[in-house]
Parts: structure tokens; C-alpha cells; sequence
């Protein structure tokens, strides 16, 4: 009992950086650029973690273990409650395979471009779930599957920063360039998806498609919400393609982690039971706080060296999804433009 108030308490404190972080997000600067409180939260962390509060794990242990885990898993089941089913209605089935393509293509490619390149598997799965799905949320929800270590996730959450980044600035510009302004609706419904099947975090996708239209940003964010509705399948697949079956049976019997099915339940909640909206702002908001504090917790344990120790391979890896969401999303949004004029 005692312990468990001191992790409580020491709470606090990561709390209050993490508020600030969500303040500052919505701030019109990093707002328009589409810097979410979790990027901001794991900078702010890694910044304090290497510097002023070097021992920071020494001082609050219990509230940064509390932050990475019961935090970060109920964070990860509110996460439902941004999302409806209504949404894969809105933007249909070539949105969602789009998305079923993109993620299940991206996985494979990390997980054998890691080997190429000499990474462990788990550093790989990491990587390659921040890019298949939604960043810096997807590395974290992975995470406990797989059980990597905090370097790895570190890492691997820099390089989607970076990279997701890149792609908020490079897509709009790919818009005017390849795209009249007189564009069909077919081309521009085309050019959502392709937005919303790509980029990284959901931030960058509506900075991204804000950036072009009215019409690419509300296709590009309801694409990307059936994309991060694709975590929870991803999330139980990835032992089996990993060839790690143990994790993942007991007794011959499925097991997953908690918070999938609970994932899924607040999606099939939010979709058929609709709570008032001063309840569900309230419930998104907190949603984002427990998020932010998890990222915050883990960039204050992530080590410079330890990154540095990593190399540019994690940083190789993810440029080359980079490229193959570029250009192989690029493809398949074609062919959905194809299909549709």
C-alpha cells in the first residue's frame, strides 16, 4: 500500500510536464506544424533525462514504472474512443485495404530489411510498427508484446519522429506538383487516402492534408483512423510472424494483452453507444494525458548513449519505409483513383 502511494504521488510531477506538453501542442506554431504532445513529450524527457535530472530514474521509480505501463496500457485502450466504425463507412473499402496493404507490407519489409541489416528482430518489429501504423503510440502499444528494451523503443520512436516529420511537409508539396488545382474529386479523394495511409502520427496526417484541402484532410484522417484501428490485429499477429509462438499461446489457448480486446470493445462502444461529448472530450483528453505521461516517463530512461550505441541502421531502416510508403502508397492510391473516376 505503501508503495503504491508513492507511485501515485510520484505521478505528479511527470503529470505536470505532460499537461505542459499538451498546452504547448495546441499552441497555433506547433499546432500548424503538426508537433503532437507525445513528440514533444519524449523530447522534453530525453532533454531532462540526459541533462538536468540525470537520476531521475533513482527518484521517481515507482511513478516512471507506473507511467510505462498501467499508464501507457489504459492509455492505449481509450484510444478506441477516437475511433467509429462509421469512419471506415465514411471513406469505404479502398481505404481500408489501402491500409491492410500498407501495414501488413511495411511489417514484412521492416522485419526483413532488419535482418539485412543486421538488427535484432524486436528493434525491427519496432521501427516497423511506428511506420505500418500510427508512430509513436503504435511503438509503445507493441512494446510489451515484445518486450524491448527501453533503447529500442527510444530509437525506434526518434525515427519515426524524424521520418513522419519529412513526410508532413513532403506530401503537400507532392500535392501541388502532381495535382491541378481543378483536380477531380476522384483525385483528390485518392490523394486523402494516400495521406492518411502513410504518413506516421495522426497529427501529421491533418497538418499534411490541411496543407492541400478540405476534402484530402477529412479522407486522410478518417484513413487514418481505420489505420490505427489495424494496431489491435497487428498487435497479435506480430509473435506468430516473428516466429515467436510462445508469447503468444498458453495451453494451446490464444493469449493477448489486456488492453487489445479492451481496445476493440471501446471502438464497438464508441460506435454504437455514443457518450455525450462533453464526457468523450473529457475521456479523449485524458486519453492524451496518460499517452503523453508514458512517452514523457520513457524519453526521461532513454540514454544519448545508448541511442548513439544503436548506430544509423534503426535511422537506414526507417528511411527505407519511408520510401516504400512513399511510393508504394503512392501506387495503390493510384489505383483507387483509377477505380473511382
Amino acid at each position: 500500500m505503501q508503495k503504491s502511494r508513492f507511485g501515485l504521488i510520484q505521478l505528479v510531477p511527470l503529470a505536470a510536464v505532460s499537461l505542459l506538453c499538451m498546452l504547448l501542442a495546441e499552441s497555433p506554431v506547433l499546432a500548424g506544424w503538426g508537433i503532437s504532445p507525445l513528440t514533444l513529450a519524449i523530447v522534453a524527457g530525453m532533454l531532462l533525462g540526459n541533462t538536468v535530472f540525470l537520476r531521475t530514474p533513482a527518484l521517481l521509480p515507482q511513478g516512471i514504472a507506473l507511467s510505462k505501463t498501467h499508464l501507457l496500457r489504459v492509455g492505449i485502450m481509450l484510444y478506441g474512443f477516437r475511433l467509429t466504425l462509421a469512419q471506415i463507412a465514411y471513406v469505404g473499402w479502398p481505404a481500408l485495404l489501402v491500409d491492410a496493404a500498407i501495414v501488413a507490407g511495411t511489417m514484412m519489409l521492416a522485419l526483413k530489411l532488419g535482418r539485412r541489416f543486421g538488427l535484432e528482430n524486436k528493434t525491427a518489429a519496432l521501427v516497423g510498427a511506428g511506420s505500418a501504423v500510427c508512430g509513436a503510440a503504435a511503438v509503445l502499444a507493441v512494446q510489451p508484446v515484445l518486450k524491448a528494451q527501453e533503447r529500442d523503443v527510444g530509437v525506434a520512436v526518434a525515427t519515426v519522429v524524424v521520418f513522419g516529420t519529412l513526410a508532413m511537409f513532403v506530401y503537400p508539396l507532392l500535392a501541388v506538383w502532381l495535382l491541378p488545382n481543378d483536380a477531380s474529386v476522384a483525385a483528390w479523394f485518392a490523394w486523402g487516402i494516400y495521406t492518411g495511409s502513410t504518413v506516421h502520427e495522426v497529427a501529421q496526417v491533418a497538418a499534411a492534408g490541411a496543407a492541400v484541402n478540405p476534402t484530402v484532410a477529412d479522407v486522410a484522417v478518417m484513413t487514418k483512423m481505420i489505420r490505427v484501428m489495424l494496431l489491435a490485429p497487428l498487435i497479435m499477429a506480430l509473435p506468430f510472424v516473428m516466429g515467436d509462438r510462445s508469447k503468444q499461446t498458453s495451453g494451446g489457448r490464444l493469449v493477448m494483452p489486456w488492453f487489445v480486446p479492451a481496445f476493440l470493445a471501446m471502438v464497438a462502444w464508441n460506435s454504437w453507444f455514443p457518450l455525450p461529448s462533453e464526457i468523450h472530450k473529457a475521456i479523449l483528453t485524458l486519453d492524451t494525458l496518460l499517452l503523453t505521461t508514458a512517452m514523457f516517463a520513457l524519453g526521461l530512461t532513454t540514454r544519448w548513449q545508448a541511442v548513439r550505441a544503436a548506430g544509423i541502421k534503426p535511422l537506414l531502416l526507417a528511411g527505407v519505409l519511408a520510401l516504400w510508403l512513399l511510393a508504394g502508397g503512392g501506387a495503390l492510391s493510384y489505383m483507387v483513383y483509377l477505380l473511382l473516376k
